[in-house]
Protein backbone atom coordinates (compact mmCIF):
# COMPACT_ATOMS: atom_id res chain seq x y z
CA UNK A 1 0.00 0.00 0.00
CA UNK A 2 1.12 3.38 -1.01
CA UNK A 3 0.08 5.81 1.35
CA UNK A 4 1.75 3.67 4.25
CA UNK A 5 4.33 6.11 6.47
CA UNK A 6 7.81 5.63 4.73
CA UNK A 7 10.85 5.09 6.71
CA UNK A 8 14.27 7.55 6.94
CA UNK A 9 15.68 4.93 4.53
CA UNK A 10 12.77 5.22 2.17
CA UNK A 11 12.72 8.89 2.55
CA UNK A 12 16.29 9.52 1.49
CA UNK A 13 16.66 6.72 -1.33
CA UNK A 14 17.40 8.42 -4.21
CA UNK A 15 14.61 6.46 -6.38
CA UNK A 16 11.60 8.31 -4.73
CA UNK A 17 11.35 10.06 -7.78
CA UNK A 18 10.04 6.83 -9.52
CA UNK A 19 7.33 6.62 -6.89
CA UNK A 20 3.88 7.67 -7.67
CA UNK A 21 2.15 10.77 -5.37
CA UNK A 22 -1.39 12.20 -4.79
CA UNK A 23 -2.22 15.71 -5.42
CA UNK A 24 -5.00 17.93 -5.03
CA UNK A 25 -5.83 20.94 -6.14
CA UNK A 26 -8.79 22.49 -4.73
CA UNK A 27 -10.14 25.46 -3.02
CA UNK A 28 -12.67 28.54 -4.32
CA UNK A 29 -10.35 29.94 -6.76
CA UNK A 30 -9.63 30.22 -9.95
CA UNK A 31 -7.11 27.73 -12.05
CA UNK A 32 -7.48 24.14 -10.71
CA UNK A 33 -8.29 22.19 -13.74
CA UNK A 34 -5.17 24.63 -15.38
CA UNK A 35 -2.50 23.39 -12.76
CA UNK A 36 -3.27 20.26 -13.53
CA UNK A 37 -3.30 20.34 -17.52
CA UNK A 38 0.23 22.10 -16.85
CA UNK A 39 1.43 19.57 -15.27
CA UNK A 40 -0.20 17.27 -18.12
CA UNK A 41 1.70 18.91 -20.87
CA UNK A 42 5.12 18.78 -18.60
CA UNK A 43 4.59 15.05 -18.03
CA UNK A 44 3.73 14.45 -21.83
CA UNK A 45 7.08 16.22 -22.58
CA UNK A 46 8.80 14.00 -20.50
CA UNK A 47 7.37 11.32 -22.53
CA UNK A 48 4.72 10.07 -19.55
CA UNK A 49 1.55 8.26 -20.79
CA UNK A 50 -1.29 10.51 -19.55
CA UNK A 51 -5.04 9.59 -19.18
CA UNK A 52 -7.61 12.49 -17.82
CA UNK A 53 -10.80 11.73 -16.65
CA UNK A 54 -12.89 14.85 -17.00
CA UNK A 55 -15.87 14.17 -14.96
CA UNK A 56 -18.90 15.98 -15.02
CA UNK A 57 -17.77 18.15 -18.23
CA UNK A 58 -18.96 17.21 -21.46
CA UNK A 59 -19.23 18.87 -24.66
CA UNK A 60 -16.77 20.13 -27.03
CA UNK A 61 -16.36 23.82 -25.77
CA UNK A 62 -12.82 23.03 -24.20
CA UNK A 63 -10.18 25.25 -25.69
CA UNK A 64 -7.58 22.82 -23.54
CA UNK A 65 -9.59 19.89 -25.81
CA UNK A 66 -8.96 22.08 -29.20
CA UNK A 67 -5.23 22.55 -27.93
CA UNK A 68 -5.10 18.57 -27.14
CA UNK A 69 -6.59 17.55 -30.57
CA UNK A 70 -3.87 19.89 -32.42
CA UNK A 71 -0.57 17.94 -30.32
CA UNK A 72 2.08 16.04 -32.52
CA UNK A 73 1.17 12.90 -33.13
CA UNK A 74 4.22 11.66 -30.80
CA UNK A 75 2.19 13.36 -27.75
CA UNK A 76 -1.02 12.50 -29.02
CA UNK A 77 -0.28 8.50 -28.76
CA UNK A 78 0.81 9.41 -25.28
CA UNK A 79 -2.57 11.22 -24.27
CA UNK A 80 -5.80 9.71 -23.68
CA UNK A 81 -9.02 11.98 -22.77
CA UNK A 82 -12.28 11.15 -21.63
CA UNK A 83 -15.17 13.12 -20.85
CA UNK A 84 -17.22 11.30 -18.04
CA UNK A 85 -20.12 14.37 -18.25
CA UNK A 86 -23.11 15.79 -20.63
CA UNK A 87 -22.52 18.95 -21.82
CA UNK A 88 -23.78 21.47 -18.82
CA UNK A 89 -23.34 21.78 -15.25
CA UNK A 90 -24.33 19.59 -12.38
CA UNK A 91 -25.64 20.68 -9.42
CA UNK A 92 -27.16 18.60 -6.77
CA UNK A 93 -30.82 19.19 -7.18
CA UNK A 94 -30.23 18.84 -11.28
CA UNK A 95 -28.38 15.28 -11.27
CA UNK A 96 -30.30 12.76 -13.75
CA UNK A 97 -29.58 9.55 -14.60
CA UNK A 98 -27.68 10.61 -17.51
CA UNK A 99 -24.80 12.73 -15.04
CA UNK A 100 -24.60 9.19 -13.12
CA UNK A 101 -23.98 6.96 -16.38
CA UNK A 102 -21.37 9.57 -17.72
CA UNK A 103 -19.44 9.81 -14.30
CA UNK A 104 -19.88 5.71 -13.67
CA UNK A 105 -18.23 5.29 -17.32
CA UNK A 106 -15.39 7.52 -16.59
CA UNK A 107 -14.59 6.18 -12.90
CA UNK A 108 -14.47 2.41 -14.29
CA UNK A 109 -12.26 3.68 -17.08
CA UNK A 110 -9.94 5.81 -14.58
CA UNK A 111 -9.98 2.71 -12.34
CA UNK A 112 -9.22 -0.02 -15.16
CA UNK A 113 -6.09 2.24 -16.70
CA UNK A 114 -5.03 2.31 -13.06
CA UNK A 115 -4.65 -1.35 -13.03
CA UNK A 116 -3.03 -1.77 -16.86
CA UNK A 117 0.16 0.00 -15.81
CA UNK A 118 -0.30 1.93 -19.19
CA UNK A 119 -0.60 5.33 -17.61
CA UNK A 120 2.16 6.96 -16.15
CA UNK A 121 -0.16 9.87 -14.84
CA UNK A 122 -3.77 10.03 -14.11
CA UNK A 123 -5.90 13.49 -13.51
CA UNK A 124 -9.40 13.02 -12.04
CA UNK A 125 -11.33 16.75 -13.08
CA UNK A 126 -13.56 17.31 -11.09
CA UNK A 127 -13.28 14.39 -9.10
CA UNK A 128 -13.78 16.45 -5.81
CA UNK A 129 -17.10 17.69 -7.41
CA UNK A 130 -18.08 14.62 -8.03
CA UNK A 131 -17.32 13.00 -4.58
CA UNK A 132 -19.69 15.89 -2.83
CA UNK A 133 -22.26 15.19 -5.30
CA UNK A 134 -22.28 11.72 -4.71
CA UNK A 135 -21.99 10.47 -7.97
CA UNK A 136 -18.58 8.93 -6.70
CA UNK A 137 -18.17 7.08 -3.82
CA UNK A 138 -15.69 8.32 -0.94
CA UNK A 139 -15.52 5.23 -0.28
CA UNK A 140 -14.38 4.15 -3.56
CA UNK A 141 -11.86 6.94 -3.75
CA UNK A 142 -10.34 6.14 -1.05
CA UNK A 143 -9.61 2.41 -1.33
CA UNK A 144 -9.16 3.57 -5.02
CA UNK A 145 -6.05 6.17 -3.83
CA UNK A 146 -4.71 3.94 -1.31
CA UNK A 147 -4.14 0.59 -3.07
CA UNK A 148 -2.71 2.50 -6.25
CA UNK A 149 0.18 1.19 -8.23
CA UNK A 150 3.17 2.48 -6.25
CA UNK A 151 4.30 4.79 -9.35
CA UNK A 152 1.12 5.80 -10.72
CA UNK A 153 0.87 9.91 -10.43
CA UNK A 154 -3.19 11.12 -9.56
CA UNK A 155 -4.08 14.71 -9.31
CA UNK A 156 -7.40 15.33 -8.09
CA UNK A 157 -9.64 18.71 -9.27
CA UNK A 158 -12.15 20.75 -8.11
CA UNK A 159 -13.57 22.80 -4.99
CA UNK A 160 -14.46 20.75 -1.23
CA UNK A 161 -12.00 18.33 -1.62
CA UNK A 162 -13.14 15.71 1.27
CA UNK A 163 -10.61 15.75 4.59
CA UNK A 164 -10.12 12.02 4.09
CA UNK A 165 -9.07 12.78 0.75
CA UNK A 166 -6.56 16.06 1.97
CA UNK A 167 -5.32 13.46 4.37
CA UNK A 168 -4.25 10.78 1.83
CA UNK A 169 -3.12 13.05 -0.49
CA UNK A 170 0.72 14.02 -0.27
CA UNK A 171 0.90 17.58 -2.04
CA UNK A 172 -2.50 19.54 -1.55
CA UNK A 173 -3.11 23.57 -2.88
CA UNK A 174 -5.55 25.06 -2.12
CA UNK A 175 -6.49 28.18 -4.70
CA UNK A 176 -8.41 31.23 -2.89
CA UNK A 177 -10.09 33.94 -4.95
CA UNK A 178 -8.10 37.19 -3.93
CA UNK A 179 -9.72 39.12 -6.59
CA UNK A 180 -11.89 37.85 -9.33
CA UNK A 181 -12.72 39.98 -12.19
CA UNK A 182 -16.06 37.93 -12.21
CA UNK A 183 -16.99 40.79 -9.00
CA UNK A 184 -17.71 43.90 -11.85
CA UNK A 185 -19.87 41.35 -13.71
CA UNK A 186 -16.80 40.02 -16.20
CA UNK A 187 -18.25 36.76 -17.83
CA UNK A 188 -16.47 33.57 -18.54
CA UNK A 189 -14.55 34.45 -21.67
CA UNK A 190 -13.53 31.92 -24.78
CA UNK A 191 -9.50 31.17 -24.13
CA UNK A 192 -9.88 32.20 -20.30
CA UNK A 193 -12.10 30.35 -18.39
CA UNK A 194 -13.28 27.72 -21.46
Amino acid sequence: MHNKKLSSEELFNPKFDKLGYIQVYTGDGKGKTTASLGLTMRALGRGWKVLIVMFAKGGNGYGELFSFRELSPKLMNQLKIIQAGLDRIVYKNTISEEDKNAVNYGWKAAKQAAMSGEFDLIVLDEANIAIELGLISLEDMKDFLKNKPLSLEIVLTGRHAHKDIIELAHLVSEIHPVKHYWDIGVTARKGIEY
